[in-house]
């Protein structure tokens, strides 16, 4: 049987465009988002503002694909949603959408979008999503097919280099491309039948977290992997089209209402006559939710994993203040990460809350800094402190995490050449000690300031008086429910306890999205 070709559709861009992009690197690098609808009357505006209410999760790169029922047009770039996508480019999409109306076809009204925050495929242009590509799917001929991928697929390089054996021509260092060259290779194995499931097939050779959607020119597909790393929901809107996307914020702008998760090893299919379920996994898998979405991830307004992570971190915060209580004039959230928690933990230690450090919304997280000097003048750019707030004053100031260290000994600085008396640092997560491979960016091992140093080592690095971290118990009884049980969430980045084997991959080889 001959293999199907699949061909990757890259856009045009200046020579330049393809290298990687000079950018600050946070403490943790965030993940991708996604989104698609379908029976939706202008899909690429409601794609465009379920991915600006996902803009938390990636930074890089944003895209748009549509159908018109026959065939995909995309819109892909560089940057934030505003700044990829114009009315222009809007209206263009909504009108491939409809092209067909005049043939007395009613359009389907579907679309997919992608943020993207690489982890290790790069920040460059040819890793932006959607991926548009042509793939024999039915005896029809090439099928075209775009996707968005959350997650890192852990053993994508592995597979990679057997696809490439069987003579799949790779364009991109992204495991999404290795999804789709993955479903085309089962297409060809399983041939046209009527009980092929190609995709069912491709995903079954997955290890890791992934969580797709798919965008065919007669419905979308949601697939969720079997560990449930990524949260996935599914919305029905009052006109009664659907929505998936990463996080219930996004069904919010939608003007969507939940109906339910992507559960764990499901694929979700929505076309025209409603939503269909089946399953690729054996339910065989412990879940793996990845905790670090409640403490840091997904955005407050986001119901993850069962539970509104706004309430979870206030939670947080209450917490740590029982387990490390200090005495001190006020609390101090740092700006915007460790807001929540410091609300907590003022309710729980009486402590007033004050506002000391105020952030510029105007710097990025892709403000350039390319040398040391210039990234802690980024720093200082970014947070200002309020003298008058902090002179004199024995502060705790609460955030949600600490990676590497080095932003926040910047931040430090600032608060004691402001004239700050004591400085307790309370940290509303575990010690972050091992890198994630699950789509997180952290730092390699001898660079995360936890590994290896005491609290009060890392006290001393950062040059405060003291620094608290929340224990894992305590994170735990935050985050867990009756559906969502301690032993359902992956908290590797604290434990070095990894839910799936890891042999043969590296934080920075895990070809991420």
């Amino acid at each position: 049987m001959v293999k199907p070709a699949i061909r990757v559709a890259l856009p045009q861009f200046p020579a330049f465009a393809g290298r990687g992009t000079v950018r600050a690197r946070r403490e943790a690098e965030e993940k991708c988002g996604v989104f698609g609808c379908w029976g939706i009357a202008s899909p690429a505006t409601l794609t465009y503002l379920g991915l600006y209410s996902l803009q938390h999760r990636g930074q890089e790169s944003a895209g748009i694909a549509v159908t018109d029922g026959r065939g995909v047009d995309r819109h892909v770039g560089m940057g934030l949603v505003p700044n990829v996508f114009d009315q222009g480019t809007l209206t263009r999409l909504n009108r491939h959408a409809h092209d067909r109306q005049a043939e007395g076809y009613r359009p389907p009204g579907g679309a997919v979008g992608h943020n993207r925050y690489s982890t290790t495929g790069g920040s460059q242009i040819a890793n932006a999503q959607p991926m548009l590509s042509q793939i024999g799917l039915d005896d029809r001929g090439a099928t075209p097919v775009a996707i968005a991928h959350n997650g890192n697929i852990v053993n994508a390089a592995s597979l990679r280099r057997d696809l490439e054996q069987q003579g799949h021509p790779f364009t991109t260092n992204s495991d999404t491309e290795v999804v789709l060259h993955l479903l085309a290779a089962a297409a060809a194995q399983l041939g046209h039948t009527a009980t092929s499931d190609p995709l069912s097939t491709a995903l079954r050779h997955c290890t890791g977290a992934f969580t797709l959607v798919l965008l065919f020119p007669d419905r979308i597909e949601a697939a969720r992997d079997p560990w449930g790393w990524r949260p996935l929901v599914i919305g029905r809107t009052e006109e009664g089209g659907f929505i998936v996307a990463s996080e219930t914020v996004a069904l919010e702008v939608a003007g969507a209402s939940l109906v339910r998760e992507v559960l764990p090893g499901e694929i979700v299919t929505i076309d025209d006559s409603g939503m269909h379920s089946r399953f690729f996994s054996s339910g065989e898998h412990t879940p793996a939710h990845c905790i670090f979405e409640h403490v840091y991830l997904a955005s407050p307004a986001s119901r993850v994993f069962g539970k509104t992570v706004q309430l979870s971190r206030e939670a947080t915060g209450a917490q740590l203040a029982k387990e490390s209580p200090v005495e001190a004039d006020w609390i101090i959230p740092m700006p915007d990460s460790g807001r929540s928690a410091a609300m907590g933990f003022s309710r729980a230690s009486g402590i007033p809350i004050r506002e000391g450090i105020i952030p510029n919304r105007y710097v990025g997280r892709s403000f350039i800094k390319p040398t040391g000097d210039q990234r802690a003048a980024a720093v200082r750019l970014k947070l200002n402190v309020i003298e008058e707030a902090i002179s004199g004053q024995r502060i705790i100031v609460v955030d949600d995490s600490i990676v590497r260290g080095t932003t926040t000994r910047t931040k430090m600085q600032q608060l004691r050449a402001r004239g700050a008396r004591e400085i307790h640092l309370r940290i509303a997560s575990p010690p972050i000690t091992h890198p994630c491979f699950f789509g997180i960016d952290f730092a390699s091992p001898d660079e995360l300031i936890a590994r290896g140093r005491s609290e009060e080592q890392i006290a001393a690095e950062l040059g405060v008086e003291s620094v608290r971290y929340l224990s894992l118990d305590g994170l735990k009884q935050v985050v867990a429910d009756e559906a969502h049980p301690e032993d359902h969430y992956c908290a590797a980045c604290f434990t070095g306890k990894y839910p799936v084997s890891i042999a043969g991959a590296t934080a920075r080889d895990a070809l991420g999205c």
